[in-house]
């Protein structure tokens, strides 16, 4: 969503990619897509992050001299672009590469490393750490994507940065205000999402129901745990997924993400939100307005949030909700990135 709303701003800017599964032509305002030579790499589909410590080589030789702007939408090495002094480079950063900063094992666990390849893939990913630190002087200014990444990019790379929110399509997104009783949760199913915990929560209350839409690497683990009261309904497009959106009672969210969109689109349906009281969320959700919080992803402190919100459910306006988040609409984004690249791009021509 934010690359497209960036090549939105521009008059069909060319677009550089580690690999392209979609056709990026068909979904993005771009003249021409340039690919690394990952693109050709077999088995590239089946695991794409199993090619991690090929990423900076390829981006090396990626060519972007012909350009006086670059914009790179970086979560991992696309900030890392080689580029002059005279070129201004400004990063939309989702995060510090995660793999190589604090989510080390989660990585390894899920690209299904053992043994010694699991020690040869921790010492690849400490160089990937100090090749990612050292690759932030490219980077003239950054653009986080929420404050909680604001504070990641002063503590890892101890530079500044302007916090833009992502857009989030308010409009599309319909209130309903008559809520039917079962818990909604969503998420592409690999263990840092926390769905497991949710889950198993639902388990032990055996009288709430919840839904759990989505696929991913722990789908069928997460399927042998849940009690019958917990439905699992896979992939689903996205039409079908905010029809449930709209009609649950909650929305429960256990990861700490950078910023997580999903919980804004519960909101902008009118439906509060269940989360965890870390990263992105606490800049989203407003407590016991627009949703509750837990403060440890346990079972105990998840379980105590359901219950209160089971005492507090009458309190929570539908309308008020949604309105919190209009904050985030794709308009507000493109306001405000337009006006910071418009205020730096005519600093560096002057």
């Amino acid at each position: 969503m934010v690359l497209k709303h960036i090549s939105k701003s521009f008059d069909q800017p060319d677009l550089f990619v580690m690999f392209d599964f979609l056709d990026a032509k068909k979904y993005f305002n771009v003249n021409k897509t340039h690919k690394s030579f990952i693109q050709s790499l077999p088995f590239l589909k089946k695991d794409h992050r199993k090619f991690l410590p090929l990423m900076p080589l390829a981006l090396q030789r990626m060519n972007v001299s012909d350009y006086d702007l670059v914009i790179s939408s970086s979560h991992a090495v696309a900030k890392g672009i080689s580029t002059r002094k005279d070129q201004l480079h400004i990063c939309y950063i989702h995060t510090p590469m995660r793999y190589a900063w604090d989510m080390r094992d989660q990585y390894l666990d899920a690209a299904g490393f053992r043994g010694f390849k699991r020690y040869i893939l921790k010492y690849i990913l400490n160089r990937l750490k100090k090749w990612d630190y050292d690759n932030t002087d490219s980077v003239d200014y950054f653009i986080a994507n929420s404050k909680f990444i604001q504070k990641r990019v002063k503590d890892c790379y101890g530079r500044n940065s302007t916090v833009i929110y992502p857009p989030v399509d308010i409009d599309s997104l319909i209130i309903c205000e008559k809520k039917e009783n079962y818990y909604l949760t969503a998420s592409r199913l690999v263990p840092y999402k926390k769905i497991d915990l949710i889950v198993k929560v639902f388990n032990n209350l055996k009288d709430k129901k919840l839904i759990v839409v989505g696929d991913g690497p722990d789908y069928e683990r997460i399927k042998n745990i849940a009690g019958k009261n917990v439905e699992l309904l896979g992939y689903l497009k996205r039409d079908k997924l905010i029809d449930y959106m709209r009609k649950a009672k909650a929305f429960v969210f256990a990861a700490k993400e950078d910023f997580g969109i999903l919980p804004v689109e519960a909101q902008a349906c009118g439906t509060p939100v269940i989360a965890y009281g870390e990263g992105g969320a606490l800049e989203t959700v407003l407590d016991e307005k627009t949703g509750l919080f837990f403060y440890d992803q346990t079972a105990d402190s998840l379980t105590n949030a359901i219950e209160n919100f089971e005492n507090l459910q009458d309190e929570f306006d539908p309308k008020a909700i949604r309105t919190n988040a209009e904050r985030f609409s794709d308009k507000i984004f493109m306001n405000e990135f337009n006006t910071f690249i418009n205020q730096k791009y005519l600093k560096f021509r002057n």
